[in-house]
């Protein structure tokens, strides 16, 4: 996966609404995706890589209280991931409490890293490109819990 140099291919059905159920070594959250057609790559990219098994084992290397928990780097330490990055899927979002984002830099947005807000974060929305792409519906206080270093162990995707 990491040798990568584009996007995924499409596996998503841009009709249906997904979830993810992040499965963790302090326990699960869900993610609800945004519509898929605010955020296509995005979108896609999180299911394709939840599919093809990239977050199991991975950890949180990033953990800043009151703002966010931050994961899906395969080198655990903020600097890996796909040799490709995803385009600018800006979207309206006020980023509060348990928004799930892609992780940035100056390169671009991750292809890999995301995050969950832990507080609510509105200078999100004007400080660089963070493709905002669901929002925690149940777990929260798991991701509360959470340290650096805790694992991912599996990801479920559902479609409805």
């Amino acid at each position: 996966m990491e040798q990568r140099t584009t996007p995924p291919p499409t596996v998503i059905d841009a009709t249906k609404k997904y979830t993810a159920t992040v499965h963790t070594s302090r326990g699960a959250f869900t993610i609800t995706f945004v519509d898929p057609k605010v955020a296509p790559e995005t979108v896609n990219n999180f299911v394709y890589l939840s599919q093809n098994h990239f977050y199991d084992g991975l950890t949180f290397h990033r953990v800043v209280p009151g703002f966010v928990v931050q994961g899906g780097d395969p080198l655990g330490n903020g600097t890996g991931g796909p040799a490709y990055k995803l385009p600018n899927e800006t979207n309206p979002s006020k980023w509060p409490r348990g928004t799930a984002g892609m992780a940035s830099s100056a390169a671009g947005v991750s292809g890999s890293q995301f995050f969950i807000t832990t507080g609510d974060a509105p200078f999100l929305a004007t400080s660089g490109v963070y493709n905002h792409f669901g929002s925690v519906t149940s777990g929260m206080d798991v991701i509360d819990s959470i340290q650096v270093g805790d694992r991912m162990t599996s990801i479920d995707i559902t479609a409805s």
